[in-house]
């Protein structure tokens, strides 16, 4: 398992300005479990594989 510092993170903003969702969106996707999340603080990150997964799990 990779630690947090070799891994890559996004915030919430920049996962949302990829997808062009919202932020909202994301935070849904986030408490439904369809994306996983770390808090770190008073934000939330994503690490660049949990978005990978949850990019093919919604190709499908």
């Amino acid at each position: 398992m990779l630690s947090m510092k070799t891994q890559e993170f996004y915030l919430v903003e920049e996962i949302a300005e990829k997808l062009r969702l919202s932020k909202m969106t994301i935070y849904r996707y986030m408490k439904a479990g369809r994306l996983h999340a770390h808090k770190v603080g008073k934000e939330y990150r994503i690490a660049s594989a949990d978005f990978k997964h949850f990019l093919q799990a919604t190709k499908k």
